[in-house]
């Protein structure tokens, strides 16, 4: 009879610590979800992006050229980054980097930010006033 309460117990101790811990992924999951939304919407350019990847590099030159400093989220030296990474697939449908925020807008990744920024679309969205550009 002992050991069928230990047993019991045990299981009971269990269950509580895997509940707890659903709910500490659950809430952190929603408090990256703010953070990510928070983020994007309180600054003019966003970038999440890993520190040695060439395609955020080329992503961040173009801010560089026109004169502008993005808000940079470096993924790769957060502990959390990973589940960044994971809300921004909610949000964008995509797991790579960089991913580029004007104005609270996905831009898209470091193609489709070139790409702005070679047809005047990225100044245009950007209010700015720019010369004519070298390709990047």
């Amino acid at each position: 009879m002992a050991a069928s309460a230990r047993i019991n117990v045990t299981m009971m101790m269990v269950m509580i610590a895997l509940a707890i811990s659903l709910y500490w992924d659950s809430a952190s999951a929603s408090s990256l979800g703010e953070f990510v939304d928070k983020t994007i919407n309180s600054h003019k350019i966003v970038i999440f992006s890993k520190t040695y990847c060439p395609y955020c590099r080329k992503a961040k030159a173009v801010f560089k050229e026109l004169n502008q400093v993005p808000f940079v989220v470096e993924l790769d030296e957060r502990d959390d980054g990973s589940k960044i990474q994971d809300v921004l697939t909610n949000i964008v449908g995509k797991r790579t980097v960089p991913q580029v925020f004007i104005n609270g807008k996905h831009l898209g990744g470091s193609d489709d930010t070139v790409e702005a920024y070679e047809s005047g679309l990225l100044a245009k969205l950007l209010g700015i006033e720019t010369d004519d550009h070298d390709d990047l």
